[in-house]
């Protein structure tokens, strides 16, 4: 498996343009009063709006991004996205982490430098893991899907052959949200390769209803 650095630069005529296009806006009217009644409140996406005009610095929130070690391989002929963190302990465990909809694998930004490195965090090094956290499939900056059929099961087949060209033949996942419903197939799919699964999200694959069941 290819795998190479990826760092996010998003070029200035991108942010140009969305300024452009925020500058832009065409306003809808709002029965007075309405307030969250009928959608959105229009004060408060105005307000959003001013703030993503003056407010925001992408630049700043771009170098944070850039303090996870990112990278990019080719997967099932796409390519995918991920950030690869290594323990410190003496025997990191490798886990994957998977992000729901709609969010990014920088949901896990926080979690995991305590993930990788309990030692600095008051906890115990021998605990520490190797994480991975991919974007799926038309998330983050993983390729969007070419054809039908991308689905949480697809995308847990797509993890384990990421995970294996990573050299980890057996690992934990965690998911919440659609990551959660990859998660537990990925323990459905190939328990050889599940040391554990933890999802913040209880799913299930569908029961049999069809003739004959009870």
């Amino acid at each position: 498996m290819d795998v190479k650095p990826f760092k996010v630069e998003v070029p200035d005529a991108v942010l140009e343009n969305l300024q452009r296009r925020l500058a832009d806006t065409r306003w809808p009217d709002e029965i007075p009063g309405a307030g969250w009644d009928y959608g959105s409140n229009l004060a408060y996406i105005r307000e959003l709006v001013g703030y993503w005009r003056s407010g925001f610095d992408w630049r700043a929130q771009e170098r944070l991004i850039n303090t996870m070690s990112h990278y990019k391989a080719t997967v099932a002929g796409m390519s995918i996205h991920f950030v690869h963190e290594k323990g410190t302990g003496p025997n990191p465990m490798p886990l994957v982490l998977t992000h729901g909809w709609p969010g990014t694998f920088f949901e896990m930004h926080k979690m995991t430098p305590l993930l990788t490195d309990p030692g600095s965090h008051g906890g115990d090094p021998a605990d520490a893991f190797d994480v991975v956290v991919p974007s799926m499939p038309g998330y983050g900056f993983s390729d969007r899907p070419s054809q039908r059929g991308m689905h949480v099961l697809r995308t847990s087949d797509i993890w384990v052959e990421l995970m294996h060209g990573l050299g980890y033949s057996r690992f934990g996942a965690h998911g919440g949200d659609w990551g959660a419903s990859v998660t537990n197939y990925l323990g459905y799919a190939y328990p050889q390769n599940l040391i554990g699964i933890h999802t913040t999200s209880i799913t299930r694959p569908t029961p049999y209803l069809g003739p004959g069941s009870t």
